[in-house]
């Protein structure tokens, strides 16, 4: 027998090692799409409006989120990748795609988006005639019904239409972004060259898109009821047809922040060019003739079998929030009103609940936004002891008092500074008016550093306490927004930490100056500088202490998951057996499920009536769990291009309330879908009676449950439990 040869013990099984196929993490196949995972998520949204579990205007109202969510990706999502084009990049992105491609692979998938929105909007209008809600045609009208109407047309409406020839003699007119527009053709008889004519029909806050009819809920669409008065404007000439149309024009056109010498004149600048910006969709009746869809496409600069859209019945649904706002209660979501915070309800000065009780988490729209965080810029504003206030302001409305609250700080002699964000997409030209009115009031305002977004949610309070100086603060992962903060799901803690503090002393200085010596931060996770290689890190000791008396846990919850290092990383864990459940509203790189690659990985969506939008960190750490919250998603522009505040929530109390917003999301089937190993969503069903209660009707009934518990003076702290495996 030669040597090499070995004859085995037949009574011994032998067990092979099993063989853990190679993965090559840097292959595109890993790595899902950014804009088709985002357009599935308005899929999900879409299903809102077909689940008949939801209420009939609550419907309509989701065919109208949608409607403006595909707006919005045009004009910054694919207006971004034209410009990619035009520039001549053709570079891949990590799921191996060009511009082009994902341009014509977006195109595919948003056309059946809309042609199931109109589909979908079809059947519910037939519901909502049959509860007396309907929008009609001019035609449809009685005869007493259309004279009604003519009669409110001439009164109210007439004098603000323009018509606007096109010929030798008048170019082809500026259509502006996002407006309704009809195109005629008119004639002085049957036997004349057609006259092209523009009308813009000019919806606005005083002129709404659909005209009620009399006292009943039947509504008209403006542009129906131009169209069919057209005489008004052309008296005893021939009309030959009226359609339809509008276009939609790129959002991004930004400037080289090094090369200007005033950011709030660049971004003046930016906004005056995005008016003129070039356009980037077209959308026509379905009725339109192709010679008149082709002269429009070829004025507008686009490719016609590409960039032009086909809409059979109602354009620009995003009106449609119009008719979802009726005052229909039997129709709609029963009314949501938050609730006070248990620990703030009764507290008469905030500050001192903060100090003698510790941090304070709160979670919206479950808890006021009002009686927390406004009511802590508002007392901060005017306790005498408070010496300074600091503040990141990305977003805010009309409706929020936290601007006016930090004017009556300035002018009750407080020193305030407050850091702009110009650059928050949509809300410029909101912000430079928020920035020029408290600099009026004499606040300290500054714009950011240069190159960076400052998307940080934090306010910071320096008050003279009887024992010296203290800070205090709010970090949290929603903007200070008074709207969105009834509609957004969102998480804030008021704290004052002594590191924490000291923390956000360093933010504040690097955010008003932009100068970076070396700061060091003890608790928080900034980004640019620490939050994208800290997150690695700990992706990285899970993997470390992961064995089969300690099994390695990282649970996410965030809006997206773009990057493709904290992804790769995360494939990484997986491939070590760490369990790992994603709570991702939109964008997910990351394919779970993959065999050897991601088996232990779990990626839900939630969708509701509200927007999720809070962030949590949780890791495991081989049981001294961390857990984060914060404003970043783990997306490489909020990693490497924002300012971001990410912060450690260490208390075992509230700790165990974000455990329990995780478990709750996590083990819920009535809103929640959940992502196959091809990118694909599944929707959960309720398997019985018990599960039929959704995320964002649990968290409701558990935060009234908690304040209810104080008031009546039971003990109603959630217990502090290990993550299930």
């Amino acid at each position: 027998m030669p040597k090499h040869e070995i004859v085995a013990d037949v009574t011994t099984p032998i067990i092979a090692e099993p063989v853990l196929p190679s993965f090559d993490l840097n292959a595109p196949e890993w790595y899902l799409n950014r804009e088709l995972t985002w357009l599935a998520f308005n899929q999900r949204v879409l299903w809102e409006a077909e689940d008949e579990r939801t209420p009939l205007l609550e419907r309509v109202k989701f065919i109208a989120i949608v409607s403006a969510n595909m707006d919005e990706f045009f004009m910054k999502r694919i207006g971004g990748l034209k410009q990619q084009l035009g520039a001549g990049i053709s570079e891949l992105t990590v799921d191996g795609r060009n511009p082009q491609q994902q341009i014509t692979e977006c195109y595919a998938l948003v056309r059946e988006i809309e042609a199931k929105k109109q589909i979908l909007f079809n059947d519910i209008h037939v519901l909502l005639q049959q509860q007396a809600i309907r929008i009609v045609a001019f035609g449809a009208l009685s005869d007493s019904q259309q004279h009604l109407m003519r009669e409110h047309y001439i009164k109210n409406i007439f004098p603000l239409v323009t018509p606007q020839a096109i010929d030798p003699a008048h170019p082809f007119p500026f259509i502006s972004n996002l407006s309704l527009n009809l195109l005629a053709g008119v004639s002085m008889n049957d036997t004349d060259e057609l006259t092209l004519v523009r009308i813009k029909v000019p919806v606005s806050p005083s002129v709404s898109r659909f005209i009620q009819v009399g006292s009943e809920q039947l509504y008209l669409p403006l542009g129906d009821l131009i169209a069919n008065n057209l005489d008004l404007l052309f008296p005893g000439m021939k009309i030959a047809f009226c359609e339809l149309f509008r276009v939609t024009r790129n959002a991004v056109n930004e400037h080289d922040e090094d090369q200007a010498d005033d950011l709030l004149q660049m971004i003046e600048s930016e906004l005056r060019e995005r008016k003129f910006a070039s356009v980037v969709r077209l959308e026509v009746s379905a009725s339109m003739g192709t010679l008149q869809r082709g002269m429009l496409a070829a004025e507008l600069g686009l490719n016609e079998a590409q960039d032009v859209f086909l809409v059979e019945q109602h354009m620009a649904m995003s009106d449609l929030f119009q008719l979802a706002a009726i005052n229909r209660p039997d129709l709609q979501y029963p009314p949501h009103h938050p609730c006070d915070h248990p620990k703030l309800v009764n507290a008469t000065n905030i500050f001192h609940t903060i100090r003698e009780q510790g941090s304070i988490l709160l979670q919206h729209p479950y808890e006021s936004f009002v009686t927390t965080v406004e009511r802590f810029v508002k007392e901060a504003s005017r306790d005498p002891n408070v010496l300074a206030i600091k503040m990141t302001l990305y977003r805010t409305s009309a409706g929020t008092k936290i601007v006016q609250y930090l004017i009556d700080a300035a002018l009750n002699g407080k020193q305030v500074t407050v850091v702009v964000e110009l650059k928050a997409r949509f809300d410029e030209s909101a912000n430079i008016k928020w920035a020029h009115r408290m600099e009026k009031a004499g606040i300290h305002v500054t714009y950011g550093v240069v190159g960076l977004k400052t998307h940080s949610k934090v306010v910071y309070v320096v008050r003279q306490d009887y024992n010296g100086l203290r800070r205090y603060a709010h970090i949290g992962t929603g903007n200070y927004h008074a709207g969105t903060a009834r509609m957004y799901t969102d998480l804030g803690l008021l704290t004052c930490d002594e590191k924490i503090g000291e923390d956000l002393t360093e933010l504040f200085n690097y955010l008003t100056t932009g100068l970076v010596p070396k700061r060091h931060y003890q608790n928080l996770l900034p980004a640019p500088k620490v939050l994208k290689s800290s997150l690695i890190k700990k992706i990285e000791r899970e993997i470390s202490k992961h064995d089969a008396k300690s099994p390695g846990l990282i649970q996410f919850k965030m809006n997206a998951l773009e990057d493709a290092d904290i992804t790769a990383a995360l494939y990484r864990a997986a491939q070590a057996g760490v369990k790992i459940d994603l709570i991702i509203r939109d964008t997910c790189r990351l394919r779970p499920g993959v065999p050897g690659l991601s088996d232990s990985v779990r990626v839900i969506s939630i969708v509701g009536r509200f927007l999720e939008h809070a962030r949590i960190f949780y890791f495991q750490n081989g049981g001294k769990e961390e857990y984060f919250i914060g404003s970043a998603d783990c997306m490489t522009r909020n990693l490497e291009s924002r300012v971001e505040v990410v912060t450690p929530v260490e208390k075992p109390e509230l700790q165990a309330g974000l455990r329990q917003i995780l478990d709750v999301q996590l083990s819920n089937q009535r809103s929640v879908w959940e992502m196959q190993a091809d990118g694909q969503y599944r929707q959960l069903r309720p398997t019985s009676p018990q599960n039929l209660t959704g995320v964002q009707e649990t968290l409701i009934d558990l935060a009234n449950k908690r304040l209810k518990d104080a008031q009546s003076g039971k003990k109603n702290k959630p217990t502090k439990k290990k993550a299930a495996q």
